[in-house]
């Protein structure tokens, strides 16, 4: 019997409990804390040498859309980078890139985060589902499988520019890693799929009314940082993360079973002007 609180109503279903998920891009996110102190006694010319190695270390991956830098607002760090890559073989390139540059002795990293491109497929999986189990084939049965996975391709296809963007060159970023609830009365994954695709597709509806304000590339992290997701919202404009977070509160699926973790927001930072950012042009 579904229980009589509208914030944990279940719905009766035999179909599998994990929604199809679509991969794409890896992504790491890196928040640094600059050494001031330290860099001031450099001399000038050093200065605008580290400067210019760093540049040329990071130029042609924001050229292509697969890094960018942000400086960071508040306490948790001066400098934010994100890096989209095709494997965690190539970002951890891309870090020992990084290290192997002379602004490294200057960076004290302060967070981080791993994650892949992830598209839910709530909608799709139910009504996949539904279909097959409608057709007698037995879930996760040799047959259930090859039917979904025949899905997934053509979905990947479809989705390719969604699982493979480039960085949008919006001014603002503000990125923040988020669970869904498994407390002891309060629990997503106990949920039958139709009732979490259901809370999902009105968690859908909130954001899609931003749609030309707001980007967002939304990443799965379970088995591979400490929460569940992150989310970055790419924007011209910064109250729009404020009007956009707060209003989608009041969605069951956040208002009941979203749990966040901390904010990072940070202000586009062209490489070429990080020798400008550095105090170092010249």
């Amino acid at each position: 019997m579904a229980s009589s609180n509208p914030a944990v109503q279940t719905v009766s279903t035999d179909l599998p409990a994990m929604p199809l998920t679509l991969e794409g891009l890896s992504v790491l996110h890196q928040m640094f804390r600059f050494r001031w102190a330290e860099w001031r006694k450099l001399d000038p010319s050093r200065q605008q040498e580290i400067a210019r190695e760093a540049a040329a270390a990071l130029s042609p991956s924001e050229e292509a859309g697969r890094s960018a830098v942000y400086s960071m607002l508040g306490h948790k760090g001066d400098l934010m980078l994100v890096h989209f890559r095709n494997s965690f073989e190539e970002l951890n390139a891309v870090e020992l890139q990084l290290n192997r540059t002379a602004l490294q002795e200057y960076l004290e990293p302060t967070h981080s985060y791993l994650s892949v491109i992830e598209l839910g497929l709530y909608d799709s999986s139910v009504k996949l589902y539904r279909q097959l189990a409608e057709r007698g084939l037995r879930p996760l049965s040799k047959e259930w499988n090859a039917e979904v996975e025949e899905t997934m391709e053509r979905q990947r296809e479809a989705m390719r520019p969604r699982l493979y963007p480039k960085i949008p060159d919006s001014l603002y970023l503000c990125f923040y890693p988020m669970d869904r609830k498994r407390g002891e009365s309060l629990n997503w994954y106990t949920l039958p799929i139709e009732e979490r695709q259901r809370q999902m597709e009105e968690h859908g509806m909130v954001g899609r009314r931003y749609a030309g304000k707001v980007q967002q590339i939304i990443t799965g992290s379970i088995g591979f940082d400490d929460w569940e997701w992150g989310v970055d919202l790419f924007a011209p404009e910064p109250l729009v993360f404020k009007k956009l977070i707060y209003e989608m509160r009041f969605d069951q699926v956040s208002a009941v079973y979203a749990a966040f973790g901390q904010f990072f927001v940070g202000v586009r930072l062209p490489v070429a002007e990080l020798g400008d950012w550095l105090g170092s042009s010249g």
